[in-house]
């Protein structure tokens, strides 16, 4: 069975609003590995609205930073699952030629991805890994935490309203250079 892996990063302070810092090089050589290690991934329409055009355009520009452009044709490579009740498709195809948009039951998608072949899925962006946590469908977590306090935007975990304490493992950690510490948990 494939392994639903969610990845984000995240301040000290808990925000995981992108716009508030950003990665440098050996982060994103920490997510390029993770990356290569899935064949799929799976959004809600305004990551993935995030991500595309955004790093096809990137995967495209030879003026971008090298760990740039591997982590967009990394991201390009896999096939994408967006969950999403207003957009279609088309619309998706349109910026990615490896999305596809889903309308059904969240949790009995995730359960038939998970049974097919292939590597592990990561789920990214909040709203569609809350209700995968919600459900229990979440296998491993890994985040990455930025040495920054930035005081405001939005945290990790708004609104989610877990039946019971999810307990974890710690499995690994990894301190970067830049002070960026890369946290992998296990659900127990």
């Amino acid at each position: 069975m494939r392994k639903l892996i969610y990845a984000i990063n995240l301040t000290i302070d808990g925000c995981c609003d992108h716009t508030k810092f950003l990665p440098d090089e050996e982060t994103f050589d920490y997510y390029i590995r993770l990356l290569r290690e899935a064949d799929l991934f799976v959004y809600g329409r305004k990551t993935y609205q995030l991500m595309v055009p955004y790093w096809p355009d990137v995967a495209k520009d030879q003026s971008a930073s090298k760990s740039d452009r591997d982590f967009a044709q990394a991201f390009c490579a896999a096939n994408k699952v967006v969950f999403s009740r207003s957009l279609e498709d088309a619309e998706a195809k349109k910026g990615d030629k490896n999305a596809r948009v889903v309308h059904t039951n969240l949790r009995d998608e995730i359960l038939k991805l998970k049974q097919e072949p292939g590597k592990n899925i990561i789920a990214g962006g909040v709203d569609i890994p809350s209700q995968l946590i919600e459900l229990g469908l979440v296998d491993e977590y890994r985040f990455g935490i930025s040495p920054v306090i930035v005081g405001a935007g939005r945290r990790l975990m708004e609104g989610v309203n877990l039946p019971e304490k999810l307990r974890l493992k710690l499995a690994d950690s990894k301190t970067l250079s830049s002070g960026w510490v890369m946290l992998r948990y296990l659900k127990q």
